[in-house]
């Protein structure tokens, strides 16, 4: 299995209601892109203080490398990632995306 996870550095002017359209896309995902067995999203809530200005992220668990390649390279993806970025600080540097093998 592969843990896709993902921080984000929302910018300020980013609408609240920006952001549920651009998770219920992701979410959409599920529908058409086989071997999503699990998505998570939400706004940092840790107490450590170490977000480093990541203020939201995401996790997927795919069923494995090629669920998740096959994510990658899906227009679908493609649409809501291009609105993602559109919506973080600094657009694509407001990112960060590690995958683990679990």
């Amino acid at each position: 299995m592969i843990q896709h996870i993902v921080l984000l550095n929302v910018a300020e002017t980013t609408p609240k209601t920006e952001l549920t359209a651009i998770w219920s896309d992701l979410l959409a995902l599920r529908d058409v892109v086989d071997g999503i067995t699990d998505m998570h999203f939400g706004a940092d809530v840790s107490a450590e203080g170490f977000g480093r200005g990541y203020t939201h992220g995401f996790t997927i668990l795919f069923r494995d490398t090629a669920a998740r390649d096959a994510y990658l390279v899906h227009p679908d993806h493609q649409a809501a990632g291009a609105r993602l970025v559109a919506a973080l600080e600094g657009g694509p540097d407001g990112l960060l995306v590690v995958d683990l093998e679990v």
